[in-house]
């Protein structure tokens, strides 16, 4: 696992060992941040489910600004903040360690993300729950862009507490899903890589 562009390009990271850790395959990641291009730079971001920091990581390498890491085991807590303190992000990260299905609440109310990163354990139906916590937290800017990671085997709908989905696009059993508010992007396109 590697950073694959930016200011980082090429570092290594450290991937983590167990169940509840399923990392972003390199070329679902470049695809991803291939769409979001230009999106990401100055960008607040969120990471929820965020298991090595993988995607938080790349994107602070591309530009974003600052960066909200969350998971609720000590695993991959403990490997996120390794890869933290490898790429030398202390500064422009924060990790917190949270029951993501309860609620969001740990979420500070003055800040705002551009950018949601969810990457939840796969068929585990724990999206459209997370979707509404997330839009209940009002921590989002009004041209957030949501990004889910699901499995082929998990359908979602166009249309989830308030977010409508503009874009999803599968790679083998690896699907992504991407949301915003206020219909910023029109249309629906569905693609595979």
């Amino acid at each position: 696992m590697r950073v694959i562009s930016g200011e980082l390009k090429g570092r290594r990271l450290i991937g983590a060992k167990g169940r509840h850790t399923r990392p972003t395959a390199d070329r679902v990641k470049e695809a991803l941040f291939n769409i979001l291009a230009d999106n990401v730079v100055g960008a607040s971001v969120l990471d929820l489910f965020a298991g090595t920091g993988s995607l938080s990581i790349e994107a602070l390498s591309r530009g974003a600004s600052f960066a909200v890491l969350i998971d609720n085991h000590t695993d991959p807590l403990a490997v996120i903040k390794k890869n933290i303190r490898v790429c030398a992000l202390e500064s422009r990260s924060r990790i917190i360690r949270w029951d993501i299905q309860r609620n969001l609440v740990c979420l500070k109310s003055d800040t705002i993300f551009d950018l949601v990163f969810m990457d939840p354990p796969y068929n585990s139906g724990m999206i459209p729950i997370v979707l509404n916590h997330l839009v209940s937290s009002q921590s989002l800017s009004p041209n957030v862009r949501i990004i889910v990671e699901h499995s082929s085997h998990e359908s979602l709908p166009l249309v989830i507490h308030a977010l409508d989905r503009y874009d999803q696009r599968k790679y083998g059993q690896t699907v992504l899903s991407f949301y915003c508010e206020n219909k910023i992007v029109t249309g629906d396109r569905t693609g595979d890589a």
